[in-house]
């Protein structure tokens, strides 16, 4: 099943990123470059220096100059984890680009990727919410509360994973089609943000 694979990798790459916990540390990926499996690694680390960034430009303390090179910094990799996506769903158009759609075969509401995708952000609120639940130097309320809120995003993995297999095995049917559209992003594009062209 790809769930059970990708969040497999999940695990493990936030494994990986926590030894060093450094936002540049260079990416290791230990699959194939043409597998599945190296995509999958390559998005949640992506995700997970992102989440990291995300945290950093909260200091409430932080130097707005440092703040705003941050908020530029997050833009540019939120692009590159949109990228990734489509990337990925492209893995997916030439692996299933032989399967002929049935004639009542329907779209569904989101491609392949972009359900991993949230399967990966997934991987990262159970890492640090389970951090939370076990913190030491937390109340016992507090700990109570995140132990809850993990238990629901344990079981929301579980109708994720399931969500995205069947999806698969629909399409491998030709129950299903896939059609993706591209994000087309206007905040980044010098071309379409007003702010960026009128400055020009």
């Amino acid at each position: 099943m790809i769930s059970e694979i990708a969040n497999r990798i999940f695990s493990q790459v936030i494994a990986d990123y926590h030894k060093f916990d450094n936002i540049d540390q260079p990416v290791e990926n230990p699959y194939d470059a043409e597998s599945l499996e190296h995509l999958l690694y390559i998005k949640n680390w992506i995700d997970t220096a992102q989440w990291h960034m995300e945290d950093v430009v909260r200091n409430p303390q932080i130097d707005p100059v440092e703040g705003l090179s941050w908020k530029r910094r997050i833009d540019a990799q939120n692009q590159v984890r949109t990228d990734m996506v489509e990337f990925i769903d492209g893995y997916f158009l030439n692996l299933y680009q032989s399967i002929s759609a049935l004639p009542d075969a329907k779209i569904n509401t989101e491609s392949p990727a972009w359900a991993i995708d949230r399967l990966s952000i997934l991987a990262l609120k159970i890492y640090h919410m389970q951090e939370e639940a076990e913190r030491e130097s937390a109340s016992p309320e507090h700990r109570e509360l995140c132990q809850t809120k993990l238990n629901i995003l344990l079981s929301q993995r579980d109708d994720l994973s399931t969500s995205i297999d069947e999806l698969l095995a629909d399409i491998e049917a030709g129950k299903k089609y896939m059609k993706v559209y591209k994000q087309m992003k206007m905040y980044n594009d010098p071309s379409l943000n007003p702010v960026l062209y009128n400055k020009a």
